[in-house]
């Protein structure tokens, strides 16, 4: 019977897959090589056009299926009658019900800006397992690292002082997304959400003001604006007025006079449409006491022309070019299986074989360059100190680090971005840090290909 409803529990975890994730496992029982020791990588082979770094998010929702991951006997039931797995062996079917996770999880902490061809996160596990989690790894690391990324650069280009709101609840690409779409937009740099079951669930409070309807409906009901205004703040005293529905001028003149005269006290005002350069400049003449926020289909090249164009805006809403846009097109890659290196060699999609490590250079508090080598290589091989990113996050299916809150994980992004030299942070034709491969990675690759 159809579930009309489609969504999920943490108990479903396990079905949110592709199916050949589970017709491969099904043929590795068949093949009994199913508990082999084996060892994918995730990372993004190039990075979204005009972007020169990616900040890594989505770990927590990562980790916390991991540790919810299981199959129940509805699970195998409704598999079965699908009449896809006939010939699968029978001993498929007690693998996944007997079975849960029990790798090994590495991953750079969330907020740590990552470069090309470096992994966000490996798993270590045997293989019918760590096939298995692909597709849900890739939906959480993939979207939330994007609206991340977007978050730290609107806050880079915005800068520290200016508030901005998450706005994308409307646009986000599901409900799911959209809690997603608000964690990783705070956690990237972002003061608050619209998004209020998000924001209670991150232990944060909702912001807003109010949409042009209830303008328009008091408006029409009470005789004017003014009485929209005043009825709003009747119950929301102070709260921010959206006052371009009819006349963004002629509404902060009216709303002046009543600031001015001590009628009304007012935190600020929002324009959400037309020339805000003009606009902001006009209402801060007339409410120089006020914050002025603007929205409306803003990203990080909008802030910047505003910026640059001397406009006098306070706090940014950032909704549809933050949540949707460009993707982020991470991979899932074997490279290890049973202890032996492996690696991809189609054109313009290769990998680099073995479990590998990012070292990081620091100089002057800035990053010089990134190092790709293998996971066991020794971590200072020169003069300049070079830090290991990736860090052990699970083992034998077990947590090893306590979550982390939004407030740490924004403070890490916030030194992420802060250490990269300008010209990665510019928002056109930005240069990424330089990514070199260590010798004994080099010499890997050389062995694996022939």
């Amino acid at each position: 019977m159809e579930n009309q409803e489609l969504t999920f529990s943490s108990l479903d975890y396990s079905l949110l897959a592709d199916l050949y994730q589970l017709t491969m496992a099904a043929c590795y029982t068949g093949e009994g090589v199913e508990q082999r020791q084996a060892s994918f990588e995730l990372f993004v082979r190039r990075l979204p056009q005009n972007f020169g770094y990616l900040i890594a998010m989505g770990l927590a929702q990562a980790l916390e299926y991991l540790e919810n991951f299981r199959f129940s006997a509805t699970h195998v039931e409704a598999l079965q009658a699908t009449g896809i797995f006939t010939n699968a062996p029978t001993r498929f079917w007690s693998v996944l019900t007997e079975g849960r996770f029990t790798g090994d999880v590495w991953a750079v902490p969330e907020g740590t800006a990552v470069f090309a061809h470096e992994p966000l996160l490996r798993v270590e596990a045997p293989l019918w397992q760590a096939q298995l989690v692909e597709t849900y790894l890739l939906n959480t690391l993939n979207y939330q690292s994007l609206i991340a990324t977007r978050a730290a650069r609107l806050r880079d280009v915005a800068s520290e002082n200016a508030t901005l709101l998450e706005f994308g609840t409307r646009r986000a690409f599901s409900p799911q997304a959209s809690l997603w779409a608000a964690r990783a937009a705070l956690a990237g740099g972002l003061d608050a959400t619209s998004n209020v079951l998000a924001a209670l669930q991150l232990g944060q409070k909702p912001s807003g003001t109010m949409a042009h309807s209830l303008v328009m409906a008091l408006s029409a009901m009470e005789g004017n604006e003014e009485e929209a205004f005043t009825a709003f703040h009747r119950y929301f005293p102070g709260a921010p007025l959206l006052i371009d529905t009819y006349d963004s001028i002629a509404a902060a003149q009216r709303l002046a006079q009543k600031v001015n005269s001590g009628e009304m006290e007012l935190s600020g005002v929002r324009l959400d449409s037309g020339d805000l350069v003009s606009l902001s400049k006009q209402v801060r003449l007339l409410l120089p006491g006020v914050s002025i926020f603007a929205s409306g289909d803003l990203d990080e090249w909008e802030i910047a022309k505003l910026k640059a164009a001397g406009a006098e805006i306070d706090g940014y809403g950032l909704g549809t070019r933050l949540v949707t846009g460009s993707s982020v097109n991470g991979v899932y890659k074997l490279v290890e299986i049973d202890g032996i290196p492996v690696m991809k060699q189609s054109t313009g999609k290769g990998t680099y074989p073995g479990r590998k490590q990012i070292f990081r250079t620091l100089e002057g508090g800035k990053v010089k360059t990134d190092k790709l080598g293998l996971a066991a290589e020794n971590s200072f091989e020169n003069s300049l100190e070079e830090q290991p990113l990736l860090e052990l996050f699970i083992k034998e299916g077990q947590r090893v680090r306590s979550p982390e809150t939004i407030a740490q994980i924004r403070q890490r992004t916030t030194a992420s971005v802060a250490s990269l030299p300008d010209e990665v942070r510019q928002l056109n034709n930005p240069v990424s840090v330089q990514v070199d491969i260590s010798t004994a990675l080099e010499e890997l690759t050389q062995k694996t290909r022939k």
